[in-house]
């Protein structure tokens, strides 16, 4: 069926010229054309559009009346990295299941997960046991061959934040020489013998959805290597210095649902990482006690 909805609106196509430049305009006037062709194979009916910086993510409605998730990316490469990793999980109650993919389209279909709620935009507190359980099962699965390192991932995110702070409102508070001695660390941390893990990459509570009663925490969006899995725990690790509390508070609320937790080892993580956390906050002029607890980790 032909979709109804535009698929992309004018802030959307910024966001990715933004991360992509300019040469991705041609990509975003061909993606109604590509969508079409897409739903008409997959039978899909396109209901709803959710914002990405990377893409496209849109939901739709399947034959059956079923929900479903259609991905779209102008770079292939991320594509395929995900679908690997998804592949790599496949059967993992606690990540969202590959339906059908067009890896030379950047297009990959996910199954609906209902309610599909950001976990965290529940009115409910962390379901620890259920992150404990969701970061058990990815890390244990035995990495494919073919992945990029946890370096190389690394890499990539202090690249891309070093291009964002230059410049920006965020310098004058976080400087380029703190981001390289986090880089640094960061660097360390991943080519030290750490652990050869599938990492998810990018675990932060906007990429867990509340699956309902019968399904829990399920993880989306990996940006998938091998290395360490306590870099996955940063992000929920610091959820209490959000609401005034440490790092221990965090330390306190995983390890009982984590088996082989390293505190020290987590530490580490959110030392190095400590400048990523409050790089938008600052551009929004914010600075909140968690930004200060941030930055003091960060020095």
């Amino acid at each position: 069926m032909a979709a109804v909805l535009k698929v992309l609106d004018d802030q959307a196509r910024a966001r990715l010229i933004k991360r992509f430049g300019e040469d991705v305009t041609t990509w975003c006037d061909e993606l109604p054309a590509l969508v079409a062709r897409l739903a008409a194979r997959w039978g899909l009916t396109v209901v709803d559009a959710k914002p990405g910086n990377t893409g496209r993510t849109l939901i739709c409605a399947g034959e059956d009346g079923a929900k479903k998730v259609l991905k779209l990316t102008p770079d292939r490469a991320i594509a395929e990295s995900e679908a690997a990793a998804l592949r790599a999980w496949d059967g993992c109650s606690r990540v969202v299941q590959v339906l059908a993919a067009e890896l030379a389209d950047g297009a990959i279909l996910l199954e609906g997960i209902d309610p599909g709620t950001q976990l965290l935009e529940a009115e409910a507190n962390v379901p620890w046991a259920e992150v404990g359980d969701l970061l058990t099962q990815i890390h244990a699965v035995t990495p494919p061959p073919g992945f990029s390192t946890l370096e190389d991932r690394v890499t990539f995110m202090y690249g891309l934040a070093e291009r964002g702070l230059r410049g920006s409102v965020a310098e004058s508070t976080l400087s380029l020489e703190t981001l390289d001695r986090a880089r640094l660390r960061a660097l360390a941390l991943a080519t030290d013998g750490g652990g050869t893990a599938i990492v998810h990459g990018d675990l932060h509570p906007g990429n867990v959805l509340d699956g309902g009663p019968g399904r829990g925490a399920v993880a989306i969006d990996p940006r998938p290597s091998v290395g360490d899995p306590f870099f996955d725990l940063a992000d929920w690790v610091t959820l209490p210095m959000q609401e005034g509390g440490t790092l221990e508070d965090g330390f306190d609320a995983i390890a009982p649902h984590l088996p082989g937790f390293d505190a020290g080892r987590v530490r580490a993580w959110c030392v190095a990482l400590a400048p990523l956390f409050v790089m938008r906050p600052l551009e929004r002029g914010e600075r909140t006690p968690f930004v200060e607890a941030m930055l003091r980790l960060a020095a």
